[in-house]
């Protein structure tokens, strides 16, 4: 077991009041971390290295060159320690060791070398503007302190691909994970540390978000909110934002993503994808596909075998390579899906499989749940709008295309959705009238540090990732010289 500590200023050390809570693997309820629960003051220490290193410690000023060097190094050393951190990830929040493998822990990687490169790249631009009279020109600059929170869904990747781009243009970073995923996100101190960066620039508090997190929000020497997590929280992020002087706010929140199946579609392709869809990360992913629309032609054959492959997914150990679907975050999650499930069911949906706690050992101790699908046949029903958060797919059949995309668009999220078909004009046409941030054809759900990530209506602000994401953490200055005579 691990006991980590506050990473301030380059130092480990305790809360203020010395208080820990502990990290629970929710496969079998084991302790496998001890961490210190940051006070308010732990807080305002933590930013004020942050404000320090930014406005006197010079990181906003030096080289993009140097600052790219010190990422390369940070990306080389988690390289070096890449089996530790995949299993760390994996027993922290739950989910199978080959998504660690394949997912998190590359991603993180590709987070830091992406953002270190594309800041050598960052340049202004030159406005011609009429009668020659004045020489105007663009340039972008840091923000300052940028506050990121993370959940405990992807802990590490989630807060690379924020963290990254912030140091790499030159803002400082305090970062707050999630207290049900904060062990590699911890972690990230050791790899900073080892790489060389100056005191201040990266700083990481663990505990409460009614504690830590709110004193972070709403603290006035922070230029930048980066968070990830419910709408809910979404929404109080806002409101203290415009408290003292106004932030600015990036929000990734939630998601209940469409997924639809044209008649055309490759049946067989289209089902495995379904079921990553709604079953990677035991259905713990903002953009899962978890609304399936399908056309009545392909219906009976779509479900028979998307519902024997749902029954034969494997569920066990995290740490098992043979496994399929790990355990979900904690016993309170569990019932909370399990609930919606059961009232979804009492309000007309049709049980297809799961629907129930997995306990066959070694899964006994842990939090699993089966893949559950629900034949709904009204897209207003509470289990179709409302993002569950688990291994749950709602299924509805439709007509035509037209019908499809009015289904897919009447929800108050837009993250990411899915179209099937082999038709090169059907993908596009539906992509262009999905209001979604992110549109995924033939492919399941997905997100790559290359490209912009982000939602639109309910599922947040801004974007993350690729170039659009990098010059998410610069503000714009507008120069005008006047070079004409008086």
């Amino acid at each position: 077991m691990r006991n980590l500590k506050l990473f301030i200023n380059n130092e480990w050390v305790d809360a203020e009041d010395k208080r820990t809570f502990n990290s629970f693997n929710p496969a079998n309820k084991e302790v496998i971390a001890t961490l210190s629960s940051a006070t308010k003051n732990d807080v305002n220490k933590a930013v004020a290295a942050a404000r320090k290193a930014h406005d006197i410690g010079g990181w906003s000023e030096i080289d993009a060159d140097e600052r790219a060097d010190f990422m390369i190094k940070a990306a080389g050393i988690m390289q070096r320690r890449f089996n530790e951190f995949a299993e760390l990830e994996s027993m922290d929040v739950g989910k199978p060791i080959n998504e660690a493998k394949t997912c998190d822990i590359p991603y993180s990687i590709r987070a830091m070398e992406y953002s270190a490169n594309m800041a050598r790249e960052i340049r202004g631009s030159v406005i011609p503007l009429p009668g020659n009279e004045a020489f105007n020109y663009v340039t972008y600059e840091p923000y300052g302190v940028v506050a990121t929170i993370v959940p405990w869904n992807f802990p590490l990747h989630i807060a690379t691909r924020s963290i990254c781009p912030a140091l790499a243009t030159g803002n400082t970073v305090v970062l707050k994970p999630s207290s049900e995923g904060s062990v590699t996100c911890n972690l990230l101190g050791e790899i900073f540390l080892e790489a060389g960066f100056p005191p201040g620039v990266f700083n990481i508090i663990t505990g409460s978000g009614n504690i830590a997190g709110e004193a972070l929000i709403t603290h006035p020497d922070v230029n930048l909110i980066s968070f990830t997590g419910s709408l809910e929280t979404g929404r109080r992020v806002i409101e203290a934002s415009a408290k003292n002087t106004i932030k600015k706010v990036l929000l990734e929140l939630g998601g209940k993503g469409p997924f639809l199946a044209e008649p055309d579609c490759d049946i067989n392709a289209a089902v495995i994808s379904a079921l990553e869809g709604f079953c990677f990360m035991q259905g713990e992913v903002c953009c899962a596909s978890t609304r399936l629309y399908l056309h009545e032609k392909i219906y009976d054959e779509f479900i028979s075998k998307l519902v024997q492959k749902a029954n034969i997914l494997k569920l066990g150990d995290p740490l098992d390579p043979m496994t399929q679907m790990g355990s979900l975050i904690n016993e309170d999650h569990l019932k909370k899906v399990d609930v919606f499930v059961k009232r979804a069911i009492k309000d007309g949906a049709k049980l297809l499989c799961g629907g129930e706690k997995y306990i066959i050992p070694p899964c006994d101790k842990g939090s699993f749940y089966k893949p559950t699908i629900l034949e709904c046949s009204d897209n207003k029903m509470e289990c179709v709008q409302e993002e569950i958060f688990g291994p749950v797919l709602v299924v509805l059949k439709y007509k035509n295309l037209d019908e499809a995309i009015a289904l897919a668009n009447d929800n108050q999220y837009g993250l990411e959705a899915i179209i099937w078909s082999e038709n090169f004009k059907t993908l596009c046409h539906t992509a262009q009238k999905l209001n979604f941030g992110m549109i995924s054809m033939n492919a399941s759900p997905l997100s790559v540090i290359e490209s912009p990530y982000g939602g639109n209506k309910n599922s947040g602000l801004g974007r993350e990732d690729g170039v659009v994401g990098m010059m998410e953490y610069l503000k714009t200055k507008n120069n005008y010289l006047y070079i004409s005579e008086y």
